[in-house]
């Protein structure tokens, strides 16, 4: 497939887990607040949409979903960028028993490896989350950090911003600031002044703050980080690939938080335009806006709210827009304050006077550790987040079905400055194949799977191997007429070559399921000399 030289970049931005109840929320709330403000900044370019789903299942999660989006096959609940096991009563799609646990291929790293283009990611997740993960990872768990993290520092991303201080280990950041990389954790300031091209920028321990309760003066918004990347990435000549994700969207929806779910998908919005602006001035930029699934079953109306349908939209976002915080928020904010001034903090925060039952309530939740009452009298087994999002829910007349993901289409949104953007209704593969025609790949990515992550078993064939495990870790050994040649560990890009460390151009994954290392083709080279 040649390349195509109207599209020399590609910006794809992910709303976690929104629905498209979610994005008419946001819509209104922000005509509420801004009548002059009638449209997101999205509008103008949705034009279809997706159906997502998982190898063998209609509801996905960010990781199978989004891993579709990236390597064109759908793949299993908790799969990051690696090919399904086979699930013959259920799969949605044909699935090869042999391929199974195969690292796969991402657009994001044959975007790098195959056009040499830059390559970033943006988020407010920590770093090994399933969203960013699934970009520039391989792993069957999505929640394996273990492995994940290692991989996405050593696959050369040029830009890494979002969240996960407490994530990146010492010798991680040792290898980054090794290979050129401006390091900043928790270095807001230094984040906003650093002129060099290649950085890592984290924010809080681990997820950074939803944009309600975000400190400006600590945590950049989405939008900030986007351009921030963008900066960056835009400086080389081959172009580049960037991932936005809008992570906590979908946070907010599991929680069943309506403020959250709304101003983080309005920051979300933000940093769409961001992207757009950019795309217009620069005539040579695709940006997709792409969710990776439904969740909650949020809704705008609700039966505990008799005559919902005809109340005003003061009726109806006028309460909400009176929270100044999410649930997470508040309950940090009163596992500070003393249990006297409860309903006063409360007031404050969302403009709710606490009734009787409702305050009892709060001081009776087992994990609220500032109670007033003792621990025989707190209820075991309620949580303050469940009361604190039952209380705030109470005074809106949004609605949730469930806690979890949902199976409905997701919308789509694209600028395409060719005359080939994608509109209707088509399927996450679908949305890939779109993908890799645009970006043009010299070589498709089924054959740089093969290339790239092939098993150590049909790559050594020929010679003598051995795993063993050190410290813990499984490592290869590979030798030639008695002699190691070769020593491979999983989840980074370094080898040892006769006693030398060699830096190859994508990560070796293990899998321990079929004791397997997944590596380049070429390695074989590498014995033979």
């Amino acid at each position: 497939m040649a390349q195509n030289k109207d599209i020399k970049n590609v910006i794809v931005l992910i709303p976690d887990g929104t629905s498209l109840a979610s994005v008419s929320a946001a819509r209104w709330y922000q005509r509420y607040n801004h009548p002059e403000i009638t449209k997101l900044n999205i509008d103008p370019y949705l034009c279809g949409t997706i159906l997502t789903y998982s190898s063998n299942a209609p509801i996905g999660d960010s990781a199978p979903t989004t891993s579709c989006y990236m390597t064109g096959y759908p793949s299993r609940a908790g799969y990051v960028a690696t090919y399904p096991v086979a699930d013959p009563k259920s799969d949605i799609v044909p699935t090869d028993p042999d391929r199974a646990y195969q690292p796969m291929m991402t657009a994001m790293e044959a975007a790098r490896i195959s056009l040499n283009k830059s390559t970033g990611l943006v988020f407010t997740c920590e770093f090994p989350h399933a969203t960013p993960a699934d970009c520039a990872a391989h792993s069957y768990s999505r929640s394996k950090y273990e492995w994940i993290a290692p991989q996405m520092v050593h696959n050369k991303l040029d830009v890494v911003i979002g969240g996960g201080v407490g994530i990146l280990r010492d010798e991680d950041k040792q290898y980054l600031s090794d290979e050129g990389y401006g390091i900043f954790m928790n270095d807001i300031d230094n984040f906003r002044n650093y002129q060099g091209n290649k950085m890592w920028a984290l924010f809080k321990d681990k997820d950074m703050s939803y944009d309600i309760d975000r400190n400006p003066d600590e945590e950049p918004s989405l939008a900030e980080m986007t351009q921030k990347a963008i900066e960056k990435l835009s400086r080389n000549k081959n172009g580049f690939f960037l991932m936005v994700e809008g992570s906590k969207i979908d946070w907010g929806a599991h929680a069943n938080d309506a403020a959250a779910i709304i101003t983080d998908m309005l920051a979300f919005d933000k940093a769409c335009g961001v992207a757009f602006d950019f795309a217009k001035k620069n005539g040579k930029t695709l940006v997709i806006v792409v969710p990776d699934h439904g969740n909650s079953g949020f809704s705008i109306g609700s039966r505990k709210c008799p005559g919902y349908s005809t109340m005003s939209a003061e009726q109806l976002f006028g309460n909400i827009s009176q929270f100044k915080t999410s649930v997470e928020g508040l309950i940090a904010k009163l596992h500070n304050t003393d249990p006297a001034n409860l309903r006063e903090v409360v007031n404050e925060l969302t403009g709710i006077y606490l009734d009787d039952e409702e305050h009892n309530e709060m001081l009776k939740c087992a994990d609220y550790k500032r109670s007033s009452l003792s621990d025989e009298e707190r209820m075991r087994g309620t949580q303050l987040t469940k009361v604190v999002a039952g209380i705030l829910d109470k005074r809106t007349c949004f609605d949730f079905t469930t806690t979890g993901h949902t199976g409905e289409e997701v919308f789509l949104a694209v600028y395409d400055p060719t005359p080939k953007r994608m509109t209707g209704h088509h399927t996450n593969i679908e949305l890939n194949t779109y993908l890799r025609r645009s970006l043009g790949f010299k070589q498709n990515l089924e054959s740089m799977t093969d290339e790239y992550f092939a098993k150590h078993t049909d790559v050594f064939e020929a010679y003598a191997y051995s795993i063993q495990t050190r410290n813990g870790i499984p490592v290869l050994e590979v030798k030639k007429d008695d002699i190691a040649v070769l020593e491979i560990q999983p989840n980074t890009n370094i080898i040892k070559h006769n006693g030398k460390e060699v830096q190859l151009n994508s990560v070796v994954v293990y899998v321990d399921k079929n004791n397997t290392f997944y590596l380049p083709q070429s390695l074989q080279n590498l014995v033979a000399k």
